[in-house]
């Protein structure tokens, strides 16, 4: 029975969200599935208006830019033979939400989590710890194997 046919990836650009979708590409080629690579831009709304700032960048500019960006680590990531059959996506709005939305096509969300702890976990809060709690469907959620190291150290 192939039950994850469908699995979304967020994606953040980090190697933590790299080493989650080499976890996804696995688990797509093992059940006959495809993927979603979906990266979420937040809007950045400047703290002024000032006539002298010039540099502004549309969030056009940045959608486009970055899809540009995702498309060549997807491409890079799936290279060989039996790679399985990928999208990529990226959207603005809040993270949460958007993955939480495109959930609704997926039949899995595979994603990394850093496994904050403490104050930095109350400052910070995590996308990977929202998802989970609004997710209508199963999130394995993948720490870097850095941060596993670390663990198993402390014990």
């Amino acid at each position: 029975m192939n039950i994850f046919r469908r699995i979304l990836v967020p994606h953040d650009f980090s190697d933590a969200a790299t080493h989650a979708f080499r976890v996804a590409i696995a688990l797509a080629r093992e059940h006959r599935g495809r993927l979603t690579v979906l990266h979420v831009v937040t809007p950045y709304q400047p703290v002024t208006q000032l006539p002298e700032v010039s540099g502004w960048i549309s969030d056009a500019e940045i959608v486009a830019g970055t899809k540009r960006s995702l498309d060549e680590l997807v491409r890079r990531e799936l290279r060989g033979h039996g790679a399985p059959a990928a999208r990529f996506d990226v959207q603005l709005g809040d993270p949460t939400t958007r993955i939480v939305a495109a959930a609704k096509n997926a039949d899995l969300i595979v994603m990394a989590t850093e496994g904050r702890t403490g104050l930095s976990h109350l400052l910070i809060g995590s996308v990977a710890e929202k998802v989970v709690r609004h997710s209508p469907l199963p999130v394995l959620t993948v720490r870097p194997p850095a941060a596993r190291k670390v663990r198993r150290t402390r014990r």
